[in-house]
């Protein structure tokens, strides 16, 4: 079943089944998944507090509910040493040369030249 609705993606998803929480858990893709008979979507969307801004037609699979984080910047912060660019750097040369970027795998060659 999780793998099921995994597919679907759905916005909403009403688990109404003998272990509603087991597979609640099992479950990695939906808007906002309702658990038990006493969990209606009307519950969700208007009384108990999550966002009623869901993904829609499947983009569950890639998307979550409209929040504060939406709006909030990240910023990834990458810190190799030098063992570490000696060690992996050949693979990131191989990697940018195969895409065509090759200023990519020049940055690297020229640090360990």
């Amino acid at each position: 079943c999780a793998r099921l609705s995994d597919r679907f993606a759905p916005e909403h998803l009403e688990l109404l089944v003998e272990r509603p929480r087991m597979l609640a858990d099992r479950i990695q893709q939906a808007g906002a998944i309702f658990i038990g008979p006493w969990s209606p979507e009307a519950v969700g969307d208007y009384l108990a507090g999550p966002n009623h801004t869901l993904p829609t037609c499947g983009s569950a699979r890639y998307s979550g509910a409209l929040s504060v984080e939406t709006f909030m910047r990240h910023t990834s912060m990458i810190e190799f040493s030098r063992e570490a660019l000696e060690a992996t750097g050949g693979a990131v040369v191989e990697l940018a040369d195969s895409e065509g970027l090759h200023s990519h795998a020049n940055s690297v060659k020229v640090r360990l030249d």
